[in-house]
Parts: structure tokens; sequence; C-alpha cells
């Protein structure tokens, strides 16, 4: 028997102009050019005014009169000169041979494409290739490797997909790419290795004694291991060979990486002043004359599928150009409240004035919903006197030091990095030893804050310091 029941439930359902503003935010320099040049060539109806200093026209004033037949034949040059010409540049800039050095990202691209993967997999494991660090770790978790794909591309992928491409892409050279630590990186190293007793013991004691490993617990590996301690000594030796991170720096290859910034900040006498690198939304307006075309078409007889088709396209037209300017006006109140807030760091860049700051700081400042403020500082770089600054470099939480005052972690993840650089690298400092370092400094922290930011530093413990020396 059918029954009927009454019920009530909350739906949340984004509209699709509101998800195309939150990519639109999500956008650095680079990909909104790309995405203002898609909409120019999709739609009519947006025109893009002419840059006023860009153009080729000349003025006649400015034109050089050509010479005549006597003004060419005297003009009093030496034959030498002119014969030797071809052999002798007096102006000719220094050739320099360029070295071709491919991005390890790319490599990584060129070999995937290699793999059985479908058309969709190829695009999300390229996806998770560029989000690589330049060590070549793997920091994001999957969850948010599939929000952030599925946000940028409008394409719903799932979690099982991600970890698919993940475990491929830990699989190609080099060895330990896609790992999300050091831990996993050595492991990768050993699994390929010939499976030796050595190896099979090292695998053992990194996936199960890490813990132990990193704080020197010795007495606990050799006895659960059953193990002596030269044993324990072939193995260290055997670590000690491994690498640390899956992508190191080479000292021949000179790498140049361009970052465009998205924003431009001045000093002067009555303070900060930020503007935005590119300014788009002064130069897109609607086309008057499609516009009228819109209009008498209404008016006219025309097919209503034509009428549809133009309308819509007026209609996309003129909210992406008030997308553009809704986008640059946020932007730059967001970055405004960031130096209002950081102002002591922007005035000289030094990392120890950086105030403790998170995303619902300057969101509450803006009056913007946190994720605006967290996809408008993604992957974007401010143009400062002393560099150019990644956004999300500067959102830190807070620590209290012997004073009371707050301080940034940034400031102690760079005293930990000097004092770990000025150490006896024969008899490097444990965690505990780096915590009561840092008392004297003033920083009071608990051990497994400071083994936190020491492997967030990328840096290994003590025991695997004292190795590389």
């Amino acid at each position: 028997m059918l029954y009927q029941n009454l019920t009530q439930k909350q739906q949340l359902k984004i509209h699709p102009q509101h998800l195309q503003m939150l990519q639109l935010l999500h956008l650095n320099t680079v990909e909104l050019e790309q995405r203002i040049q898609n909409e120019l060539e999709e739609n009519p109806l947006i025109e893009e005014k002419a840059e006023e200093d860009g153009g080729f026209e000349t003025n006649a004033q400015d034109a050089p009169d050509y010479k005549d037949y006597d003004e060419y034949c005297y003009d009093d040059i030496p034959d030498y000169k002119t014969e030797n010409a071809q052999h002798f540049q007096t102006q000719a800039p220094i050739e320099r041979p360029i070295v071709e050095a491919e991005d390890f990202r790319q490599e990584l691209k060129n070999q995937l494409v290699l793999q059985n993967l479908t058309e969709l997999e190829i695009e999300v494991g390229e996806f998770i290739i560029d989000s690589l660090t330049d060590e070549g770790f793997l920091e994001f978790s999957i969850e948010n490797l599939a929000d952030d794909y599925s946000m940028k591309f409008s394409k719903w992928v799932e979690n099982d997909t991600v970890q698919k491409l993940i475990t491929v892409i830990q699989q190609l050279e080099p060895v330990g790419v896609g790992t999300a630590n050091i831990k996993e990186c050595l492991c990768i190293q050993l699994k390929r290795m010939q499976q030796s007793p050595d190896v099979k013991l090292g695998l053992k004691i990194l996936e199960n004694y890490y813990h132990e490993l990193m704080h020197r617990n010795f007495e606990k590996i050799i006895n659960e291991c059953k193990i002596d301690e030269d044993d324990l000594k072939d193995i260290f030796h055997l670590l000690s060979t491994l690498k640390l991170k899956p992508v190191a720096a080479s000292a021949n290859t000179t790498q140049t990486e361009t970052i465009l910034p998205d924003f431009i900040l001045t000093q002067d006498e009555d303070g900060a002043h930020v503007s935005l690198a590119r300014e788009r939304s002064s130069k897109l307006s609607i086309s008057s004359s499609w516009k009228k075309m819109v209009y008498d078409t209404e008016k006219s007889h025309t097919d209503n599928r034509s009428k549809q088709y133009l309308k819509s396209k007026l209609n996309a037209a003129e909210w992406f150009v008030n997308a553009i300017r809704q986008r640059e006006n946020t932007m730059l109140k967001v970055m405004e409240a960031i130096v209002r807030l950081q102002e002591e760091y922007f005035q000289e860049g030094d990392i120890t004035k950086l105030k403790p700051m998170i995303l619902k700081n300057v969101a509450d400042m803006v009056g913007v919903d946190i994720s605006t403020v967290s996809r408008i500082t993604c992957n974007k770089y401010v143009q400062t006197h002393f560099g150019n600054v990644l956004l999300k470099s500067l959102f830190t939480e807070g620590i209290a030091n012997h004073k009371g005052e707050v301080v940034s972690n940034k400031v102690i993840q760079k005293t930990i990095q000097e004092v770990i650089q000025a150490e006896d690298k024969k008899c490097p400092y444990s965690d505990q030893q780096l915590v009561k370092v840092l008392a004297k400094r003033g920083f009071e922290i608990a051990r497994r804050t400071v083994t936190k930011y020491r492997e967030q530093l990328h840096i290994p413990a003590a025991q695997m310091r004292a190795f590389l020396a």
C-alpha cells in the first residue's frame, strides 16, 4: 500500500554563475588572461580596447625622410666600413649558448602519457604533477586534490581516481616523486632495490619503527627486531645512500622561473599603496553595435532560436564583464587588508616582523567568506621592493613567547633553520636539544611542535643529519 509522507529537508545548490565566479577568483594573472582571450573568441559581444601605447601608428613628423641618389652616394662613409660591415659588427650582441633544461614536471607528464590511462585520468594526473613541490613531494591530501580539480575544471572526480593516479605517478622517474614525506620517499627507494636481507630489514624498520628511528630509540629497534648493533649500523649505512628528496637541484643546471605578480605594492611618504599588476575590467566592454543588433532582433520577426542565442550571448557578456570588475575590486580589498595586517613586514621584508594572520582575520576585515579569501590568495604573488612574495606564505598561526607576545610560527621555523645550519655537523642537535636552544631565545614550545616544524622544513632528524655530514 502506498503512503504519503510530508518531510522537510535542506539542500545546498550552487548557482552555475556563482560557481564560475569562484573559478575566476581562483585564477592567477596568466590563467585569467587565457580565460579572457577565450571569452573574446567565443562571444562577439565582448570588446577589448586597444592598448594606448601598444599601437603601431607613426607620426608623419617622426617618419625619416628618404635619401635621394646624391645623398646616398656622397655620404662620406669610408669604404672599409661598408665592405667589412658584415664581418665586424660594432654593436652586435654577445651570443651565449643557452642550455636547454626540461623541468621534472614536464618529464613526468611525458612519462604519464605513455601509461595505459584514459583522457580524463591523464588530465587529472597532470594536475597532480603540477601540484608537486619543487622537491617532488605531494603535500596535498587526496580530498583536497579532488576538490581543487573539480572546482578548477568544473569536472567531478572521485577520490579513488586521484589515489590511483598518485600510485601511477609514484612509479615514474625520478624515484620517490609524488610521496608525501621523507619516510615514503625512502620506502619507495628500498622497494625498487633488489630485495636482499639488509633491504628487507631496512624497509621493515622504516615502516614499523620510523618514530623510534627518528628519536634515536635504538634499543627498542634492536630488541623487537632481534638484531645486534652491527646489523643496525649496516641499516644506517644503507639509508645514508638514499635520497631524502625525490628531486634535487643540480649544481650545473640554472633554473630560471618567471613569476608574473598579480599585485604591485609601492611605498612612499604616505605609506603603502596597492594596485593590480594588470587591470582588465577597464579594457573590456559590450559592443554597442552588437547590442543594438540584439535589441533590433527582439523587435523583428526573426527566428526564435536566433533571438534566444543572441540574448544568451548578451547576458553572458554582461555577466563576464561585471564579474571581472567584481573580481578586481574584491582582490584589491583583500590585498589592502593583508597590507594593513602585515604593515611592518612589508616595510623591509623581514620575516621576523611577520605577524600571526589567518584567513578569518582578512575575511572579517573585508566582509567576505573565508573561502573567497582562500581562492584570491591561492597561487598569487605581490611585487614589492624586496621581491615577489607568495600571499599564502603570509598566513601563519601564532605562538606566545616568554614576554607574552604572539609571534608567527614562521619566525620560529626560521630560528630552527638558523640553529641547525650553525650546529656541529658531526654532533647535530636532537629535537629535545632544539627545545632548550629555542627556550633560551624566548620560545617555549613542545618537542612535538619542534618536530612538526622541522619536518615542514624538510630537515631530517639528528641521526640522519649526522650520517649526511
